[in-house]
């Protein structure tokens, strides 16, 4: 505990026990006379959070009731969101961090996180000196200009950094003092947000081509000056920038991108789950994807290398992945090909998105457009129509932009369908079954993978590491979840999921020599170590 006394006790976040104080520690500490005579321990603050979180009507008032106990409690809010995971996490991350990023200099309160700015060019070394905690391991960064299905939120997606940093210490452990989330904020090409009198960001458009690359090198050399051993974890950066900061950074500096490589394994983890209901083999599918974006494209990567994995060579693998885009089918005749996606089309007379259903008979179908609604009945139906059990998977979040919802995807599909989503929906009662479809949340695999790379120092991150963690998470869905139709675990058992991904994690890094830190025979005994606690 840090050498505080008094008041200052109490308004410590990280440190304060509030009412949970003994007799003893208030007469050690100074509190006697600052606190109420009950010494309520952390279960009985844990059911008045709970309470006065309940009485409130509406999720971002829920979402406000949180973060403000976040800056009072550190201790009482993870304690509270850890036990209470299902019910929390949808309020502190998605679908409610959207709607608290479009709302964040509406709702802001006291500031958290570090913010950097083009003024801060040749000195942001200097300003991450400023971050209280010096043990820093994992760093969130996002610019803001892709956040989830919302666009150009400019400083408001600090929302998103901030929620991040807070599922690393829920999901999988990592102490609150090792994280630090991050904005770059380089403003914004949201005319509204520059007009609007309470933003809060660099109020001018965003800056582009060589100086922002620039800034981005800069921060990303200061970052880890300050920090050695950090994880760079960018976030909702656009496509272009994202793809372009993994090919830049990635061999030479420890770092992943969680909406391409996070949400690549967890859908994979979904695919090789869905085998279990529709029997079939892994290396048997073909898969197809809505949308060629960063999320559609890192996925297909992972899902070619694991193919790859499977036995195929990579032009086999490759062959199994199919794309539509606006346009219908992308085959290689087509102009302007991304060039993530090229490799994905084939040859192919151009058609419609169901003609390409119909006769491609893709075994899993995969949405990733932040476009509701583009998993139109016509589409589910003929997924239905080329198999028993069609597996669709609806990644676009917030709920609001989902490909389509759970109860369409059932009923469209006379309840045949293996339906999961980036956001979460409840559970469907269609006919006389009772289906709950899984949720593919990121959170499934960046903390536990944060948490192996942290514990065993790694220098760089693999794909191998997302392969591992893919493959760890499906094996944690039980026979009772795929018997009710899903492909993931409870969100209640992630810390556990966490903690397999971790040890898998390190498996791979002490595999493929990237280790800095010797690691234990007892892999699992050492990461169940370091994972933070949050009790008094």
């Amino acid at each position: 505990m840090k050498e505080l006394y008094g008041k200052a006790l109490l308004d410590d976040p990280a440190c304060t026990k509030s009412t949970a104080f003994t007799r003893e520690e208030r007469k050690q500490y100074g509190l006697r006379g600052l606190l109420p005579y009950d010494v309520a321990n952390i279960s009985k603050q844990k059911e008045r959070a709970l309470e006065n979180m309940r009485r409130k009507s509406s999720a971002i008032e829920k979402y406000i009731f949180l973060n403000a106990l976040l800056d009072r409690n550190q201790r009482l809010f993870y304690r509270t969101m850890i036990d209470h995971m299902d019910e929390i996490m949808p309020l502190v991350y998605t679908p409610t961090v959207g709607e608290a990023c479009k709302e964040f200099a509406h709702i802001f309160r006291r500031p958290q996180g570090l913010y950097i700015t083009p003024e801060d060019r040749g000195d942001i070394e200097s300003v991450l000196g400023n971050w209280p905690e010096r043990d820093v391991r994992v760093v969130v960064v996002t610019d803001g200009e892709r956040v989830l299905g919302l666009g150009d939120l400019g400083a408001n997606g600090m929302g998103i950094s901030i929620g991040k940093t807070a599922l690393y210490v829920a999901c999988a452990g990592i102490h609150p003092a090792h994280c630090m989330p991050v904005m770059l904020d380089v403003g914004t090409n949201n005319q509204s947000l520059r007009e609007d009198p309470l933003y809060l960001g660099y109020p001018y458009a965003r800056l582009q081509g060589d100086a922002y690359l620039s800034m981005v090198d800069e921060f990303v050399e200061a970052v880890q000056n300050q920090f050695p051993n950090i994880l760079i974890q960018f976030e909702d950066f656009l496509s272009p920038n994202a793809f372009n900061f993994l090919d830049r950074y990635g061999d030479k500096v420890c770092c992943f991108n969680d909406d391409i490589q996070g949400t690549a394994a967890v859908t994979l983890a979904g695919v090789y789950a869905s085998c279990r209901i529709t029997q079939k083999k892994f290396s048997d599918l073909t898969v197809m994807f809505l949308g060629t974006g960063s999320a559609a494209g890192g996925t297909a990567e992972l899902m070619a290398a694991a193919f790859h994995a499977a036995g195929l060579n990579m032009q086999q693998a490759r062959k199994r992945l199919w794309f539509i885009d606006r346009k219908g089918l992308v085959v290689s005749t087509n102009e302007n090909i991304k060039p993530r996606i090229k490799p994905f089309a084939h040859e192919h007379l151009p058609c419609s998105f169901v003609d390409a259903i119909a006769d491609i008979k893709p075994d899993v179908l995969i949405g990733a457009t932040g476009v509701p609604g583009t998993f139109t009945e016509p589409v589910v139906r003929q997924m239905a129509a080329v198999n028993e059990r069609p597996v669709i998977i609806a990644l676009s979040n917030p709920t609001s932009h989902t490909e389509c919802t759970a109860e369409e995807a059932y009923r469209w599909s006379d309840g045949r369908v293996i339906f999961a989503s980036g956001s979460p929906f409840e559970p469907v009662q269609y006919r006389d079954k009772h289906f709950a479809p899984g949720q593919g949340n990121n959170a499934y695999i960046f903390p536990g993978l944060g948490l192996g790379v942290t514990a065993c120092s790694a220098r760089r991150i693999t794909q191998a590491m997302f392969l591992a963690a893919a493959e760890t998470l499906s094996r944690h869905v039980t026979d009772q979840e795929i018997a009710k139709g899903s492909v993931y675990p409870s969100l209640n058992r992630v810390r556990e999921v966490s903690r397999s991904i971790a040890v898998a994690v390190c498996q791979a890094v002490r595999r493929d020599g990237l280790a800095c830190e010797k690691l234990p025979e007892n892999l699992d005994e050492y990461i169940q170590s370091l994972m933070y606690d949050p009790l008094y």
